[in-house]
């Protein structure tokens, strides 16, 4: 079982930059692959990034070049930088925890409010 706590969000002008942060729980954090996405009001929830457990990455189109995923397994917490924030930013962003060896993510946290006003 695995819990996600998000947080660092807020609202922000066009142009700012924030970090999102997400603590996962457990000892076998390391092994997961870690996603980022959003959700706007009356839209599908969006893929944003994911870095796996050997660290590598990929990102959204849409977001390529302002935003950075990252780990920090010695304290179990994902990153997500983002940088240029755009109005089109502005959704509830989820991390999501993917076990080894899986297709599909398992775990969710609660969800940050990100907000970016021009």
């Amino acid at each position: 079982q695995v819990q996600l706590v998000e947080s660092g969000g807020g609202l922000v002008q066009a142009g700012d930059s924030l970090r999102l942060s997400c603590a996962a729980s457990g000892r076998t954090f390391s092994t997961y692959a870690m996603g980022w996405f959003r959700q706007a009001p009356g839209k599908e929830r969006e893929f944003v990034a994911v870095i796996t457990s050997g660290s590598s990455t990929n990102y959204a189109d849409s977001v390529k070049g302002r935003f950075t995923i990252s780990r920090d397994n010695a304290k179990n917490t994902v990153y997500l930088q983002m940088n240029s924030l755009k109005p089109e930013d502005t959704a509830v962003y989820y991390c999501a925890a993917r076990r080894f060896m899986t297709s599909k993510y398992d775990y969710w946290g609660q969800g940050t409010q990100v907000t970016v006003s021009s």
